[in-house]
C-alpha cells in the first residue's frame, strides 16, 4: 500500500476504470485563476481525475458547508479554516481523518501547522494546511524614501514616524475601524512585540488574564495612535481603507503579509515593504503574530474518496507549496518550498521570531470567542466608548465564562 500512494504522482500508467469528477469547493474566490491552474497540473498527472472547482463568498462560506455536510452532501475536496472553525464540522463527523498512511505528505509539514487542523478531542488530524499567515505592517516604500523616514523598530520611533508623515498631509495609516474583524488585524500587527511571548505564555498558564498591565498598556498604545489612521477611520471599512493604501494615499497599512499580493495585483506600481509590531524599547524582541490559515479536507460522505485523497496529496507536496507561495504570496508551511519574491522571503524571516496571532489561535473555540470579544470591544475603545482598562475587563470577563484558569 505504502508503495503504491507513494508512486502515484509521478505515475502516468495508473488509470481508473473510467473519469472520476471531484467536486472542490472553497471561499477564496480572489484565488481562482490560481486553482485552475493548479486542477491542470494535477490532471496532467492523473487524467483520469477531473475536478469542478466551486468558490462562496467568505462571509457565507462556513454556512453553506456546514448546511450541505449536515445533510449528507457537500464537495468531495474542502478548503476548510483552522482551529475553532475546524472543529465545528469536523467535530460531527463530516471530515475524513488523516494519518501518515492515507496522505504520507503530512511529514512535509511543521507540528504546529498539523495541530491547527487536528482535532482535540480524538488528536486526529482532518486537513493539509495550506498557508501560514503574518500580521505586521505593509508600508509604502516610496512615500518613506520621498520623505526621508525609515521602518521604525520602537513605539516611540513609530509615534514620530507617525507625527511627521501626518504634519505633510500624508496619512500615515490606511487603516478604518468600521470592519469589526479589521480591530483584531491591527491588534496583531502593532501590538504583538509589546505584548510579548512570555505575555502568551502567561495568558495560557493561567499567571495572567487580559486585565493584565501588559495588555491594558498595550491598548492603551493603539488609542495613541489611532489618530494617525485614516481619517474619520472610525467610519472607514475594510475595502475603503484597501483602496486608500493602493491608491497610494497613506504611508501603511497595519494588517496581514496576505494583503500584499492584493495590492500588489490592483496596483502593479507600488513598491512596498513590510516589518514587524515595533518594541516599547530598544532591545525587546520584535515580534509577528503568526496563524494557519486553513487546510484541505475530504469529505467522509464521498464516494470518491481514493481520487479525493490523490488531489489532497498533491496539494501537500514541495512542488505545490512552492507555486502556491509565489503566485499568491502567501507563504506555505510545506517543508522544501522555494521562496521567489522577495518580500515574502522578509515575511518567512521575520516568521522566525513570532508569537500566535492569540485570539483566533487559542480562543476561537467557544462562545463568546475571543476574537469577537476583542473585535468589539477594541471597536468601542478606539470609537472613545469605553477605556483600554475597560476593554480589557469586558474581553476578560466574556472569556472567564467557560476559560478556567480565568475563574480563580
Amino acid at each position: 500500500m505504502g508503495a503504491a500512494a507513494g508512486s502515484f504522482l509521478f505515475s502516468g500508467t495508473a488509470a481508473m476504470a473510467q473519469q472520476t469528477e471531484l467536486t472542490f469547493w472553497s471561499w477564496r474566490q480572489e484565488d481562482k485563476a490560481f486553482y485552475q491552474d493548479t486542477i491542470k497540473k494535477f490532471q496532467a498527472k492523473e487524467p483520469n481525475i477531473s475536478i469542478k472547482f466551486e468558490t462562496y463568498a467568505p462571509e457565507n462560506y462556513q454556512t453553506i458547508l456546514s448546511t450541505a455536510l449536515a445533510a449528507g452532501r457537500g464537495p468531495d475536496v474542502i478548503q476548510v479554516r483552522a482551529y475553532g472553525n475546524l472543529e465545528t464540522i469536523a467535530t460531527p463527523g463530516y471530515l475524513l481523518a488523516l494519518d501518515k498512511q492515507n496522505v504520507p505528505e503530512l511529514v512535509n509539514f511543521p507540528e504546529p501547522a498539523l495541530a491547527a487542523e487536528t482535532l482535540r478531542a480524538d488528536g486526529k488530524i482532518y486537513a493539509v494546511p495550506f498557508a501560514m499567515q503574518a500580521q505586521l505592517v505593509v508600508y509604502n516604500k516610496k512615500i518613506f524614501k520621498d520623505n526621508g523616514v525609515n521602518p521604525p523598530k520602537t513605539w516611540d520611533e513609530l509615534m514620530t514616524l507617525a507625527q511627521t508623515l501626518k504634519s505633510k498631509n500624508i496619512t500615515p495609516f490606511a487603516n478604518g475601524t468600521a470592519t469589526a474583524w479589521q480591530n483584531e488585524t491591527i491588534v496583531g500587527g502593532l501590538l504583538s512585540s509589546m505584548l510579548g511571548k512570555q505575555f502568551e505564555e502567561d495568558i495560557i498558564s493561567g499567571k495572567a488574564n487580559f486585565t493584565d498591565p501588559r495588555f491594558v498598556n498595550a491598548l492603551a498604545k493603539l488609542k495613541d495612535i489611532s489618530q494617525y489612521f485614516s481619517p474619520n477611520f472610525t467610519g472607514v471599512d475594510y475595502p475603503s481603507s484597501q483602496q486608500l493604501f493602493v491608491a497610494g494615499r497613506a504611508a501603511m497599512f497595519a494588517g496581514g503579509s496576505y494583503e500584499v499580493a492584493n495590492f500588489k495585483n490592483q496596483n502593479p506600481t507600488l513598491d512596498l515593504g513590510v516589518f514587524p509590531a515595533p518594541v516599547l524599547k530598544a532591545g525587546d524582541q520584535a515580534l509577528i503574530a503568526t496563524y494557519y490559515d486553513g487546510g484541505y479536507a475530504v469529505n467522509a460522505k464521498s464516494e470518491k474518496k481514493d481520487a479525493a485523497l490523490k488531489f489532497v496529496r498533491f496539494l501537500a507536496t514541495p512542488e505545490y507549496g512552492t507555486a502556491f507561495t509565489n503566485t499568491l504570496k502567501n507563504l506555505s508551511p510545506i517543508k522544501g518550498i522555494k521562496i521567489e519574491d522577495p518580500i515574502t522571503q522578509e515575511v518567512a524571516k521575520l516568521a522566525e521570531n513570532s508569537m500566535s496571532y492569540l485570539m483566533l489561535v487559542r480562543f476561537r473555540y467557544q462562545e463568546p470567542s475571543g476574537s469577537v470579544l476583542l473585535q468589539s470591544n477594541v471597536q468601542k475603545m478606539l470609537a472613545g466608548q469605553q477605556t483600554p482598562e475597560q476593554a480589557a475587563a469586558e474581553i476578560n470577563k466574556g472569556i472567564a465564562t467557560y476559560y478556567k484558569p480565568f475563574q480563580k
